[in-house]
């Protein structure tokens, strides 16, 4: 048992692994939940269960929300049962996959939380907006669906083209995959699970946008990045101070360097943005040996 944790935890903490890192967070929440769930009926202390639960679930009135604001984030790491999960984590691991290998694990980590707040904001909009849904009653949203739309719209919109090969079906183009999915929250935002459909299409609205805003030359997930960035330095050990000799540097020189290095990072962002115009246009094949394994070391840093 010790050897699995160990093998977890070095996996987790491998570099560009926000895939293994997110699919690991929700199955560790789901878990973890369940366990506590199960020693509350046992113990008679289900209360410690309720007030956990309520931490990652988020509420559809503003009134509860004010008090657990973290549940807009927390909420896309918790899931209401087994097939729940199920889905979610294959469906975030097929285009995971496409993300990933195509824009690197930042951007799909980007595209996860702004999946999730996006549904977020549409839950609890809908449910004080419209009286449709201002007539019901309901605890509240898990799931990490409104993310995973995210994700999976992304990468259609990215490559519209790229096939899966689905059972008994044969391969196809994942935009059509993601207009199902799309269509069908769509028909059901009337139904039981208004609210949840409805966060779905959130989700599939911003990652619509992320590739479009990417395609443009913007990257509104940057705050994100620098955000955890933020977070992991408050917990990495410092260095211990080492004090070096450096040969001293002209100001001419350094200026010199330092236009010549903005420069190049502005040329490389420039083709990268080129190609993925290119994949938009006419999908991944048509790029060249070359022009793939840029992407590929791109997608790397």
């Amino acid at each position: 048992m010790a050897g699995f944790f160990d093998e977890l935890k070095q996996n987790f903490k491998r570099p560009n692994n926000a895939l293994n890192q997110l699919i690991i967070i929700n199955a560790v929440v789901f878990v973890g939940l369940g366990l506590l769930a199960l020693i509350g009926k046992f113990s008679g202390v289900e209360g410690l269960y309720a007030i956990v639960d309520a931490q990652f679930t988020i509420p559809p009135d503003l009134e509860r929300f004010i008090y657990r604001p973290w549940t807009i984030i927390t909420y896309t790491f918790s899931h209401a049962g087994f097939f729940h999960i199920l889905m979610n984590m294959l469906v975030l691991y097929w285009f995971g996959m496409l993300i990933s290998q195509y824009l690197g694990s930042a951007k799909l980590v980007n595209l996860y939380v702004l999946g999730g707040l996006a549904g977020a904001v549409v839950f609890i909009l809908a449910y004080n907006l419209i009286p449709f849904l201002a007539d019901r009653t309901t605890n509240g949203m898990v799931g990490a669906s409104a993310a995973v739309y995210a994700v999976a719209t992304a990468s259609a919109t990215l490559l519209p083209d790229h096939r899966f090969h689905l059972i008994f079906i044969g391969p196809v183009k994942i935009k059509y995959i993601v207009a199902v999915y799309i269509i069908l929250s769509l028909l059901n935002s009337a139904g039981p699970n208004a609210g949840g459909n409805l966060a779905h299409l959130g989700g599939a609205g911003i990652g619509f946008l992320y590739i479009r805003g990417l395609q443009a030359g913007t990257d509104f997930g940057l705050w994100i990045q620098r955000t955890l960035g933020f977070i992991q330095s408050i917990f990495r050990s410092k260095p211990k101070i080492k004090v070096t000799y450096k040969k001293k540097q002209t100001a001419g020189a350094s200026h010199s360097s330092s236009k010549s290095s903005s420069a190049s990072s502005v040329t490389e962002q420039e083709e990268i943005d080129r190609i993925l115009d290119k994949i938009s246009e006419k999908g991944y094949e048509s790029l060249s040996k070359d022009e793939k394994q840029k992407l590929f070391n791109a997608s790397k840093k």
